[in-house]
């Protein structure tokens, strides 16, 4: 099952999208400039293979919701998401309105 919100965060707005899949779950908030994801997103591959492509995104570890991953410090962030600011450390709700 997949599950869709959109949400206001200070005014702007994000999507949020749940993949429920045998024993776990993909989360992930977007905006048309980037995102943040749970776990499972390869921050490396991101860097390397798709380095071209200039994503936007940052990883949160251990979430099990979107609000957890809205209040998750960020374990990692892509080197473009870097050039705006986002910092591994930071809150995912941080890290979305650096990508406004």
């Amino acid at each position: 099952m997949v599950a869709t919100e959109t949400f206001i965060i200070q005014g702007y707005s994000f999507t949020a999208v749940s993949v429920f899949l045998p024993k776990t779950t993909l989360l992930t908030i977007s905006n048309d400039k980037g995102y943040i994801m749970c776990g499972a997103l390869d921050v490396e591959l991101l860097n390397t293979r798709l380095a071209d492509r200039k994503i936007i995104a940052g990883r949160a570890v251990g979430v099990k919701t979107i609000e957890d991953l809205l209040y998750a410090p960020l374990e990692s962030v892509t080197l473009e998401a870097e050039k705006i600011g986002i910092t591994k450390g930071m809150i995912g709700e941080e890290a979305l309105l650096k990508m406004i």
